[in-house]
């Protein structure tokens, strides 16, 4: 199904085909018919699955025509993900002469009241905090908003932004159209939804606490002490592979950074502490392939679209399901495949548990030598490192941890690669929005796998690159009430 047979016009269907997209995506196929004619629409979809095209190309439809003002308002809940909305934007409005501007906190608010009172937006990406800095200071109307966004919209709610949203749906027009999309619906989006919306349709495609079928889930129980040690070891095997460790604490983030830098790893932290100049380099490291693994707090479960990350490890096991659900679906995006492993100790497998019982699914778990709670070392378990080379063609190593239970069979592993289908939330290399099959993989020229050129510290600043680790193949917490 061609992109224009969803009643997109020319202009806009243009940007899509010179981003290199064929094929909508399930998402894009349901949302964009809803959407066109107006109506409001709350959708259940995760990242990964093109969600962004599927709001971001009908708001384009729709200011092709009428005044040049701010019609078109986008909220998301980090300056990651505003970032990658705003990219994603740009790219699909190459030929439709549609403004897009962006604003978050964590950076100079000058810089951004200039782009608003002299250059003049008709789409604009915000976290709600900058927004209502700028409403503020009177330096952005939002009196003519025809459109409203609530992109990750649990997650806002989730980072205490409820209080924020409802300000701001009293700052824009009644008569509005407001889509929401969602990967779950806590109790208190429901409230704000009820206040945002009127009539929605709804468009489920994501369960609320459920993985992706695509990921493999892993547990490997693991004595606290030894957990650095078993990480250690599995990310020395990860060869060409990518991963992003999660932690639940800044402090824990940094000194788990430093410690991985110390053994050799290519590695930056972000969390919410860093500086926006801090995190913007650790993500543009990772996506180019100069780290090869990113130590993130759950500021970054969301917001962090990356092309390839063949691997999710939770060193800490999360504080709730969602947060579970979401740290997997930084892996297994837009049907290709990846591997989850969740290191749990004595002492956090009851929250394990409780996640488990949620999302519906006994968590196979593996034996790995030396680390076991209940194997001898030297008894089976033994992992091997993935070596597949091709990352378009390889079918990752279903068992990255070997000796897993046989109680439950891994999830959905069906398939591998990416298929030539729609936009995930832009072109890559722009915000680490996925490609098409058609498409190079992004970071280093000429490389066949994930490019490692040099390395950071734990700090997320660059450093030197040796470390005494072999060459990589291609080689060249919840947030306070900070404003976003």
């Amino acid at each position: 199904m061609p992109f224009a047979s969803l009643g997109l016009p020319d202009a806009v269907t243009r940007g899509v085909r010179a981003a290199g997209y064929t094929e909508p995506t399930p998402v894009q196929i349901g949302a964009i018919p809803l959407i066109l004619p107006g109506h409001d629409l709350v959708a259940a979809a995760q990242t990964g699955t093109g969600k962004t095209a599927a709001f971001i190309l009908p708001i384009l439809a729709r200011l092709l025509e009428g005044e040049r003002a701010l019609r078109a308002l986008v909220l998301v809940p980090t300056r990651e993900l505003a970032a990658q909305v705003e990219d994603a934007a740009r790219t699909y409005a190459k030929h439709t002469g549609v403004r897009v501007g962006c604003v978050y906190g964590g950076v100079p608010i000058g810089p951004q009241e200039r782009m608003l009172r002299h250059q003049g937006v008709e789409l604009l990406v915000a976290t709600p905090g900058r927004l209502l800095d700028l409403n503020g200071r009177q330096s952005v109307s939002l009196e003519d908003i025809e459109v409203l966004v609530l992109d990750e919209a649990d997650r806002m709610v989730d980072m205490g932004f409820a209080p924020d949203l409802r300000r701001i749906l009293k700052l824009l027009p009644t008569k509005r159209q407001t889509l929401m999309f969602s990967a779950t619906m806590p109790a208190e989006l429901n409230k704000v939804a009820a206040e945002a919306l009127k009539n929605p349709r709804r468009l489920d495609l994501a369960p609320p606490t459920r993985p992706t079928s695509q990921v493999e889930q892993t547990v490997c129980e693991v004595p606290r002490a030894r957990k650095t040690a078993l990480l250690e070891a599995l990310l020395d095997r990860l060869d060409d592979h990518t991963a992003i460790v999660f932690v639940r604490t800044k402090h824990g983030a940094d000194r788990l950074a430093r410690r991985l830098s110390q053994s050799g790893n290519r590695v930056a932290a972000i969390h919410g502490d860093r500086s926006q100049g801090q995190r913007e380099r650790a993500l543009r490291d990772f996506k180019n392939g100069r780290v090869h693994v990113l130590v993130a707090t759950d500021i970054a479960s969301r917001g962090i679209d990356v092309d390839d990350i063949t691997h999710v490890i939770n060193f800490d096991v999360p504080r709730a399901a969602e947060d579970y659900v979401h740290r997997v679906g930084r892996t297994g995006r837009m049907q290709a495949t990846g591997s989850a492993i969740t290191l749990v100790s004595p002492e956090e497998l009851k929250d394990f548990t409780a996640i488990e019982r949620a999302i519906g699914t006994k968590v196979p778990r593996a034996r790995v030598a030396g680390f076991d709670l209940k194997a001898k070392d030297g008894e089976g378990g033994e992992h091997e490192g993935s070596r597949h080379r091709n990352p378009r063609n390889r079918e990752r190593h279903s068992g990255f941890v070997e000796g897993r239970s046989s109680r439950e069979p891994a999830a959905g592993r069906n398939g591998h690669g990416r298929p030539s289908s729609g936009p995930a939330n832009g072109a890559a290399g722009r915000g680490g929005h996925a490609r098409p099959s058609s498409a190079p993989a992004s970071g280093a020229a000429g490389r066949t796998g994930h490019a490692r050129p040099a390395s950071t510290s734990a700090d997320g600043m660059a450093a030197d690159a040796n470390h005494g680790r072999r060459p990589r193949s291609g080689a060249s917490d919840r947030r306070s009430r900070k404003r976003m």
